[in-house]
């Protein structure tokens, strides 16, 4: 499919333009009053916005024409290195379609505007994904339990710790395991198996004497065999375990909080999956040792995975125990460090294999823990606070980005809101530079009002396509937001480009396309009215924003080359006017939920001209450019960039 548009018949434009020029004469002079001028404003608008030169100026929008058996609830979507779009819905935030075991994922192939459904194994909602070395997809995660709100909660539940004072051999009790209150006498059901390690044992480090036994502990949900208020608990109990005998029934009992009819969170899985592009299927890998719904997942420098924060098996943010997922293996280690983040923490490899915490989340976990932005040592364990955010509060479902190059190590942070459900928003742009000495936010550019869950796509001009987002929490009161503006990095300031069509907030995101276009999907409001009465729905329509540099009389071109690049590595590509080649970069394809997508990089390149076209440098640092699959872009003088060429850097 060509992303240069095709010219319109000009005889039928000139018939057009007159027609609506009559419409818009009539309404200069009040016929018909209202209903005539809302008319003409309508096709004067469609008129002003299809002209070659606003198109030109400001790029334009059209909707994905998607067959009504292939519209999802897409809640994720994946670049993938064979051109084509992976749309991941799960359960699609439907409890009806969980209920019924119904998850969906579908491909979509850009370059022929075709559909596949994807058989899609366990309910990827809420998961996280990050491209592998090979080429693959790696999606952990997702959902277990949907939540239930107070009033909707029969039985009294919520969490157990099981403590194991056993320092000789860990226990697994069974789903079903019976735990009674030693005070309240009351009994709670547990609804899944726990392992329960060992306990250790604590000796002094310099006289090597033995001081104390810790228990190893378990956490478990458990909830009442029967409903009703008088089952619930107020107050901590310890609880012994039911068919616990000798000294297993003195080494393992349970200790639990309130144990009520409150608000029960979502909960995650553990499973975890690789989604081959050629095969075009799900692989089962093993499982995380943690179960994880709303996880961020990041490649490091050496292929390898972090997956951290998300909600675990009982509903509460999985406590700090990060963890390395190996390619090689297909398996899980613990990193054996503790930190704690909110949900889908944004979280970036930096060029010298630390990570940088925006402080960009989606949300779940406490106000006051793991927020705060900063540099962090994963060998060690260190986190350094990054300092000069002027509205700390604010930066709950904002989106960030590594600015083009990537080799600056600059960040932006857009938009954001209060933690929760607040209807705090902020309309900032704040800008970090991690390579100075002492990294510190400042305030960019602003929006025109506060922007929560903006997206945000890095182009191949290096410029930042940022669209979408509403000013209260999930476009409540009628709220979002239909503006598009690109950033330029160069002279730090926002244009405004043409606008969106549909509104985006909760659960949207966008993809750069190998073509340069740009696809926007998702959107899930809480109501479907200005007033909050009727109930929202889906946003299953797909947009596809064609940006200005497309609508040019011409683009330039690469063919030939190596499939595959070393770093340090130099691949020559051939092209028809070398001489006006002016960059080369390197553009990681997105991985994006929730307006999170920590893949996005663009990696400037050294360029040399030759007799039939280009000689590329890739940079030899592995942090700066983690393998994978990449898309290699050139532009020329007016900043125009070629459609993307495939490369791999192994």
């Amino acid at each position: 499919m060509s992303a240069i548009p095709v010219r319109q018949n000009h005889r039928r434009n000139r018939a057009r333009r007159i027609a609506i020029g009559a419409a818009v004469a009539l309404v200069v002079a009040g016929v018909n009053g209202p209903a005539l001028y809302r008319f003409g404003s309508e096709q004067y608008h469609d008129y002003k916005i299809n002209r070659p030169e606003y198109k030109a100026a400001n790029g334009h929008w059209d909707f994905l024409d998607v067959p009504a058996q292939f519209k999802i609830n897409s809640i994720h979507a994946s670049l993938l290195h064979t051109g084509k779009v992976l749309l991941i819905a799960g359960s699609g935030n439907n409890q009806k379609n969980f209920d019924a075991g119904k998850f969906e994922s579908v491909l979509w192939d850009p370059e022929t505007n075709t559909y596949k459904m994807i058989p899609t194994p366990k309910d990827m909602f809420c998961s996280g994904h990050t491209q592998l070395p090979d080429g693959k997809l790696l999606v952990a995660g997702g959902t277990k339990r949907y939540e239930k709100l107070k009033g909707d909660v029969t039985k009294a539940g919520g969490l157990m710790i099981v403590h194991n004072e056993d320092p000789d051999k860990p226990i697994t009790l069974p789903a079903g395991t019976m735990f009674t209150g030693k005070e309240n006498g009351k009994t709670f059901v547990s609804k899944d198996p726990v392992l329960v390690e060992k306990a250790e044992k604590i000796f002094d480090p310099q006289t090597g004497a033995f001081l104390r036994t810790e228990p190893g502990l378990g956490r478990i949900y458990v909830e009442a065999r029967k409903s009703g208020t008088k089952y619930e608990t107020g107050t901590e109990d310890n609880y012994r375990v039911r068919g616990m005998k000798g000294t297993d029934a003195r080494n393992v009992y349970g200790i639990a909080q309130k144990l009520a009819l409150d608000k029960k969170d979502f909960q995650g899985i553990r499973e975890a999956f690789e989604f081959d592009p050629v095969a075009e299927k799900y692989i089962t890998v093993d499982p995380m040792k943690e179960a994880r719904w709303y996880p961020t997942l990041t490649t490091l420098e050496d292929g390898k995975v972090l997956a951290l924060s998300g909600l675990d098996e009982i509903g509460q943010i999985v406590p700090g125990k990060d963890e390395i997922y190996d390619p090689e293996t297909k398996s899980w280690e613990y990193t054996g460090i503790i930190r704690k983040f909110p949900t889908y923490p944004a979280i970036f490899l930096m060029d010298n294999g630390k990570l940088f915490y925006s402080g960009s989340n989606a949300g779940y976990g406490p106000a006051e823990v793991g927020r705060a932005p900063g540099i962090w040592d994963l060998k060690t364990n260190k986190f350094d606070k990054i300092p000069g955010l002027s509205d700390p509060d604010r930066m709950e479902t904002s989106a960030t980005v590594m600015l083009p190059p990537a080799q600056d190590q600059k960040f932006m942070v857009i938009g954001g809101g209060g933690v929760g459900e607040s209807d705090k928003a902020s309309e900032k742009s704040r800008l970090v530079d991690l390579k100075a000495p002492e990294p510190r936010f400042q305030d960019g550019p602003s929006l025109d009002k506060g922007t929560r869950y903006p997206s945000a796509s890095l182009m191949p001009d290096d410029s930042v396509l940022v669209t979408g987002g509403s000013a209260d929490y999930r476009g409540r009161g009628g709220s979002d937001i239909l503006q598009a503006r690109m950033y330029d990095a160069e002279s730090g300031t926002y244009q405004r480009v043409a606008d969106p069509a549909v509104g985006r907030n909760y659960h949207s995101g966008s993809v750069l396309l190998p073509d340069g276009r740009v696809m926007i999907f998702g959107s899930d409001s809480l109501y479907a009215d200005r007033a909050n009465t009727k109930p929202g729905v889906f946003e299953q329509r797909i947009e596809i924003y064609t940006p200005p540099y497309l609508f040019r009389d011409s683009r330039p071109a690469l063919s030939g080359g190596p499939k595959s690049l070393k770093r340090g590595g130099t691949g020559a590509f051939e092209t028809k006017d070398p001489a006006s080649i002016r960059t080369a970069k390197l553009m990681r394809p997105s991985a994006v939920t929730h307006v999170t997508d920590v893949e996005q990089r663009s990696i400037a390149l050294d360029l040399k001209r030759t007799a039939n076209g280009i000689e590329v440098t890739v940079p030899k640092n592995s942090a700066l450019v983690p393998p994978g699959w990449y898309m290699l872009f050139v532009t020329d003088t007016q900043g125009t960039p070629s459609e993307g060429v495939w490369v791999e850097i192994p």
